[in-house]
């Protein structure tokens, strides 16, 4: 923090100079590129020190002041516009939107999960007591537990390739059904969100 604080004296120090018509060419090349320096920082902080606020079960209202927006969706949008891409999406626009489609998706598939409850637990039910699932049955377990459905559709899909046995195919092939019919929910949910927001 000391050499933040002394980049800024430097900076402010050539600035006064080149208000008064004083300052030479190299120090004001330098405090642009001291500038510059200060804002890599800056970028990389500030949604360093969202993702605290947020850990720390600070709302998305509460930071729009502190980050001079106007409502929680500025806030959370400024929020995904800094934030790196961990999947592809090459503008800060694109991340936005990524993340509201994979929402869409998750709320698609949430209330599809919550109808099918009982096909879902059923299933999970089936498929834990089998052997020689390893950890694989741990984790289905542990989702069984969970009052929410929805917590069970990723840990039933990433069973499917363990239930190799013949005997077991009927089980997999269901599986394969839920894991097409949720991509697909994710999919027309991306895309009805999209066609409501325009282009």
């Amino acid at each position: 923090m000391d050499d933040v604080q002394a980049a800024l004296r430097s900076v402010s120090a050539v600035l006064a100079n080149a208000r008064e018509g004083t300052a030479d060419e190299q120090s004001l090349l330098d405090a642009l590129a001291t500038l510059r320096v200060l804002r890599e920082h800056l970028a990389a902080w500030e949604p360093e020190l969202i993702t605290a606020a947020r850990a720390n079960a600070t709302s998305w209202t509460a930071l729009a002041p502190a980050l001079g927006v106007a409502s929680r969706q500025a806030a959370e949008r400024r929020y995904l516009r800094l934030q790196p891409s961990s999947t592809g999406e090459t503008t800060g626009e694109a991340r936005v939107n990524a993340q509201r489609d994979r929402r869409a998706g998750d709320r698609a598939v949430a209330d599809w999960a919550r109808a099918n409850s009982s096909l879902l637990r059923q299933l999970a039910g089936q498929i834990s007591a089998l052997p020689d699932l390893g950890p694989a049955a741990n984790r289905l377990g542990a989702a069984l537990g969970d009052d929410d459905p929805t917590a069970l559709v990723k840990p039933l899909v990433d069973t499917r390739r363990h239930l190799t046995a013949q005997e077991h195919s009927h089980l997999a092939d269901r599986l394969g059904d839920i894991a097409t019919h949720t991509a697909r929910l994710r999919r027309d949910a991306a895309a009805q969100r999209r066609d409501r927001s325009g282009p």
